[in-house]
């Protein structure tokens, strides 16, 4: 009798689990979304170029419906928009930073990231360069004509809060959009520019005077230097753009330069995005 009863004990252990498990997903099966999260695609006029747009909202979104959001938007959206989306969550959600919509912009349809970028990213066009260069113009153009209206009339998007985020290539971006429309944006979080394109091209860009008050949050890699493996001394670059900014005295410019102890070019983005956004938005 005492076998039988562990016999049926363990047959009703088996059934159990094995309805257990029939009846419970997979993890390996099931798709993680970002929460309050959606993607749109918006279409450059110019080009019929097709971008996704990568949006979340902040968790009082739709519970505080009066309420008007400043804007962080990032470049390099596949790699930004999860890491910022996670970075500020716990800040936001507790309080100790001030809510935000989050914006990445991501590449064209069609192409591939780096040739996307590349196009995009870059000031001027430079022959050498296997792929196509020198389309900020255009694609800040798009931002501006497209991207903003878009934002700003669809949702409670600011349209004076606004803070740009790039990283090397993004990084490039930002910085010519601060010389050449700065206020375009209210901030701007600029980390590891690639001040080396086409032979610091971008320090020799005449500067314009923002006409309002300009955040800039700029940072690099402590080892983004050649005795570290980078092929440019990013760190004395990151320098010599600060000192440039410094030089025209600007009377509404806020600039901090933030040196990352033991970040490589690889790694130092994380932190900057984090600090720079804390030193943006945090109460």
């Amino acid at each position: 009798m005492f076998c039988l009863f562990i016999k049926e004990a363990s047959l009703k252990l088996f059934i159990f689990v094995f309805v257990f498990l029939c009846s419970t997903p997979l993890l390996a099966d099931a798709a993680f979304e970002i929460p309050r999260s959606t993607v749109i695609e918006l279409k450059e006029p110019k080009t019929d170029r097709v971008y996704p747009l990568f949006i979340k909202f902040p968790r009082s979104y739709h519970s505080d419906a009066k309420r008007k959001y400043p804007v962080i938007y990032l470049t390099d959206a596949w790699y930004s928009f999860q890491l910022v989306s996670g970075a500020i969550r716990f800040p936001m959600n507790s309080g100790v930073m001030e809510e935000a919509i989050i914006v990445g912009i991501s590449y064209s349809e069609g192409s591939s990231g780096s040739s996307s970028r590349i196009r995009d990213y870059t000031p001027i066009k430079v022959d050498s360069w296997k792929r196509e260069t020198g389309n900020a113009d255009g694609h800040i153009k798009f931002i501006k004509n497209t991207v903003f209206p878009h934002i700003e009339s669809h949702y409670r998007a600011s349209s004076t809060q606004r803070t740009f985020v790039g990283n090397s290539l993004g990084g490039l971006l930002g910085t010519y959009i601060l010389f050449t429309q700065p206020n375009m944006f209210s901030s701007y979080i600029i980390g590891s520019p690639s001040v080396w394109f086409n032979d610091n091209y971008i320090l020799s860009e005449s500067v314009k005077i923002p006409t309002r008050p300009v955040r800039v949050y700029l940072s690099v890699g402590s080892l983004e230097r050649p005795e570290y493996g980078q092929s440019e001394d990013m760190v004395a670059d990151a320098k010599a753009l600060e000192d440039k900014l410094n030089g025209y005295k600007y009377p509404n410019l806020d600039l901090k330069l933030s040196i990352i102890e033991g970040a490589r070019h690889a790694t130092a983005f994380p932190t900057t995005v984090i600090q720079g956004l804390d030193w943006l938005y945090g109460k």
